[in-house]
């Protein structure tokens, strides 16, 4: 309390009185000091330098050094306005260092009042107007936020997630993509390709959440309008969407973390892709992305269909890669629902080849092999499908001679180019072999193939996620029925002699 009621009344000298400026030291001293003392001197200093931005007693233009500045050519009264913007100076690079402070509180408190002197210093700018239509937003100040909120070696998540509000704002939203491109080229260039996972990850929690207009005319919301708001660029959608398409673009060019690859591709189609002026230029990180393997590859031509299907990109190999992923890890890796809910998806149209169809059915039978129930049940629909889509596949199931006719499987399971796999001179015997599974839901659920398949597709959605847990505790859960054991019930232990004996030898 002490403490605070010195600060308040060096507070009222400094601001009542020119002679006392010197005081202003007291404060800045005690940015340097233990927690309370930080937090009490930072809420000083937001009331002191806002104060002086409003009073305009802070030096506008180019600030010369401070000891050019006491030079005899200036007057005292701009000796003053520039002794007092290089203690502004100071205040804000206290702030800046602050924002990496162990306690989230002080984070929080030093990026709340730095957003504070930007909000101000964009009502009053310290940048002097040296023509009609010439920017005055501080744009130096908030790219000191930014970097303040992208510190190399720890993660600042949660102080992002309290910036995250000022986002909103059309304006800084725009500094804030320019700052953190700028950012991403001086940090980045420096690891000569060597990921940095803290920094890379904190850009990510920034720009990831960035929610971008859909229209000129929604875009309403500044911190501060100028004059002449309409002619500058800030206020054009298209400026925007190419800030953010560069921000983007000079972001993936570098090599990520492993796991940022997946959090990326996962909004891709959402929260970046509509909102690029070319989103072919995404090609190369989506083909960088696919060498990775694993979901990371699936998601990788997620991003590849869209490409084609919505924006035209011409990219031949794309069934093959989609092919390639197809082993025997497919049936039971964590994330086997996304990849048949995505392969249902990509292999949707009906203008596909068949050469190329019948590889992937041939394929996921033979892997089938070795499947675990869960996804029999799930595969089996799936491949049923692709023969509603596909009648042309069908001379897989109904083959003359079926299995018996061949010699030997012409199928090529190694090779890589479906339409060089021979599938369609193939049968499909694996089908034919799972009728015997011993789970007797998989072999019901293949002995469908013997039927003649209905027009209308199996619904598969509620079938990608079951485990083999729900399976086990559906077989649990049903009810024992009676089982007759013999064709005739017994009566007595010895039949009906044991009724004779038992009238002759009844007890009173």
């Amino acid at each position: 309390m002490a403490r605070a009621a010195a600060l308040a009344s060096c507070l009222e000298a400094v601001l009542g009185s020119r002679s006392n400026a010197n005081r202003v030291f007291e404060i800045l001293e005690l940015l340097a000091g233990q927690e309370e003392e930080v937090l009490c001197a930072a809420r000083t200093c937001s009331r002191l330098f806002g104060a002086l931005l409003e009073r305009r007693e802070l030096f506008v233009g180019q600030l010369p050094a401070e000891e050019a500045s006491l030079a005899d050519n200036y007057s005292a009264e701009d000796k003053y306005k520039m002794w007092m913007r290089h203690r502004y100076n100071d205040c804000v690079d206290c702030l800046a260092e602050l924002m990496g402070h162990d306690a989230f509180q002080v984070k929080e408190l030093s990026l709340c009042t730095l957003m504070k002197f930007v909000e101000l210093e964009a009502q009053y700018p310290l940048i002097k107007v040296e023509w009609k239509g010439s920017l005055t937003f501080p744009r130096e100040l908030l790219k000191v936020v930014v970097d303040g909120l992208l510190p190399l070696n720890e993660d600042a998540s949660l102080l992002i997630s309290r910036f995250q509000e000022y986002m909103e704002y059309d304006d800084i939203r725009y500094f804030v993509i320019k700052a953190v491109t700028e950012s991403i080229g001086q940090v980045m260039q420096k690891t000569k390709e060597r990921p940095l996972p803290f920094y890379q990850q904190n850009v990510f929690s920034l720009i990831s959440p960035i929610n971008m207009p859909n229209k000129e005319c929604d875009m309403v919301r500044f911190m501060v309008k100028q004059d002449n708001w309409e002619e500058l660029k800030v206020s054009k959608l298209q400026a925007h969407k190419q800030a953010f398409e560069k921000m983007w673009l000079s972001f993936l060019k570098h090599k990520l973390p492993t796991g940022l690859y997946k959090k990326v591709l996962v909004i891709l189609h959402d929260s970046i892709l509509p909102y690029m002026n070319e989103p072919t230029l995404m090609i190369d990180f989506l083909t960088v992305a696919y060498g990775i393997g694993g979901a990371i590859s699936l998601l990788a031509l997620n991003g590849l269909f869209i490409l084609i299907h919505q924006h035209n990109l011409e990219y031949p190999d794309f069934f093959k890669k989609l092919y390639s992923l197809l082993d025997p890890s497919i049936y039971h890796v964590k994330y086997r629902a996304r990849f048949f809910h995505l392969a249902d998806l990509f292999l949707s149209s009906s203008h596909l080849p068949a050469y190329l169809v019948a590889a992937f059915i041939k394929r996921l039978s033979r892997l089938a092999l070795t499947a675990p129930p869960e996804a029999l049940l799930m595969v089996i629909p799936f491949i049923c499908n692709l023969f509603r889509r596909h009648p042309a596949c069908k001379v897989l199931v109904h083959r003359p001679n079926g299995p018996e006719g061949m010699s030997e499987d012409p199928y090529i399971m190694e090779e890589e180019e479906p339409s060089e796999s021979r599938a369609l001179e193939s049968s499909l015997w694996e089908i034919q072999s799972l009728q015997n599974h011993y789970h007797p839901d998989v072999a019901k659920a293949a002995a469908i193939l013997n039927q003649s398949l209905s027009e209308i597709e199996d619904d598969i959605s509620g079938l990608l996620e079951l485990s083999g847990y729900e399976l086990f505790d559906k077989e649990v859960k049903k009810k024992a029925v009676d089982v007759p054991l013999e064709f005739e019930q017994v009566r007595g232990l010895f039949g009906k002699k044991n009724d004779i004996f038992a009238e002759h030898f009844t007890l009173d």
